[in-house]
């Protein structure tokens, strides 16, 4: 079966944006073009490329195989065209999460640049960008891992503990280290409930029978240290979460620490492992 640079450039539009009319955007083709080409992709397959869960749109195994081949496939030919061409090789393609490009990745990424490459820079959550590396979609991946995947390259960049921070006049303000139980009947600035944060201490919690409630649900961490510096309540962070002289951190005893990981597919090319190695 013949699949041609077309069949394989819509596919990865698709398989980055999955959405329909943003791909087709990038593509400067109709929605409903893009729609059939992609149907017809799975005729010839003989099998399901996406499935529908709820609002969103998930590759399936097949799906994922063949966005990966499809972007290595245009690396390569943009790669062969730019040595031929004397033209800039394409960016590399980093996605984390916004506590990782605020904490951990910018002078990374400012020695990278300062080299004189190009790099492209995506936002996601651990399972977004776990599935961008496979696909191909990003060539370096940084997020917080439990478990490291078998399937790819995982080097370990850091770990971090989760620390309480809360204000100079908090209770447990003196504190050098607490544990979890310390924290009964505290209202606490928390993330949303999908948040993995947010699950892990409830978790946590709910073991050890700790009493507890919410002051106030923020996105981000930059938003948590605000609230616990007004004075809402404390919050647990990672440690990595810079605060102010006015926020106490303390480390929490009986929590994991959180380890960050760079990760990519193997022997993706030269600027893929300086980069990793700025990273590191």
């Amino acid at each position: 079966m013949e699949l041609v640079a077309e069949d394989l450039a819509a596919f990865a539009a698709f398989a980055q944006h999955r959405n329909f009319t943003r791909a087709a955007a990038e593509l400067h083709v109709s929605q409903p073009a893009l729609h059939a080409r992609v149907r017809k992709l799975e005729g010839r397959l003989g099998t399901p490329l996406y499935l529908k869960h709820g609002r969103q749109l998930q590759l399936t195994e097949v799906g994922e195989r063949l966005a990966a081949f499809a972007n290595d496939t245009l690396d390569r030919a943009s790669d062969f065209l730019s040595s031929i061409e004397a033209a800039p090789p394409r960016p590399v393609v980093l996605m984390a999460g916004s506590g990782a490009y605020l904490y951990l990745l910018g002078e990374p990424i400012r020695r990278f640049l300062r080299k004189g490459h190009e790099l492209r820079l995506l936002t996601g959550n651990a399972t977004r960008t776990l599935e961008a590396v496979r696909e191909g979609t990003a060539d370096v991946g940084v997020t917080a891992l439990g478990i490291p995947p078998d399937d790819l390259d995982c080097e370990l960049l850091g770990q971090f503990p989760q620390t309480l921070i809360t204000r100079a006049d908090h209770r447990l303000a003196d504190r050098r280290t607490i544990r979890l139980k310390d924290l009964q009947d505290e209202a606490l600035v928390v993330p949303p409930k999908d948040r993995p944060h947010r699950q892990q201490l409830e978790r946590s919690m709910l073991d050890l029978g700790v009493r507890w409630s919410v002051a106030v649900e923020a996105e981000g961490w930059e938003l948590l240290v605000q609230f616990v510096r007004l004075g809402i309540g404390p919050a647990v962070v990672n440690g990595f979460v810079r605060t102010t002289a006015a926020v106490r951190k303390i480390p929490v005893t009986d929590l994991p620490p959180v380890r960050y990981y760079v990760i990519s597919r193997l022997d993706r090319g030269e600027r893929v492992d300086e980069l990793k190695r700025l990273l590191r």
